[in-house]
């Protein structure tokens, strides 16, 4: 497994599996007993509309469970969001 500063991850931006913008990262949760990442705290784009998201003093909140790929961005899965959202 490869290791990455969250320094590196700071104000990276966050697209879905579908190619849309969500918006740049802000923070990452994580679980204390465990230290396992739970959400990615995004502060969102302009055009996203975000009322259908788990959102908190004007940021959103994206299950870690669903990022697919962190390189040059962070891409998550638009998919699983959604099934979780319905759930």
């Amino acid at each position: 497994m490869r290791k990455m500063s969250s320094l590196m991850l700071s104000d990276k931006k966050v697209v879905d599996s579908e190619g849309g913008e969500m918006g740049l990262l802000h923070n990452i949760v994580a679980d204390v007993g465990t230290g396992m990442l739970t959400e990615l705290v995004v502060k969102p784009a302009a055009e996203l509309d975000t009322s259908k998201f788990k959102m908190d003093d004007g940021y959103l909140f994206i299950p870690f469970g669903t990022v697919t790929a962190i390189k040059d961005v962070i891409v998550v899965d638009i998919k699983r969001i959604r099934k979780q959202i319905r759930a």
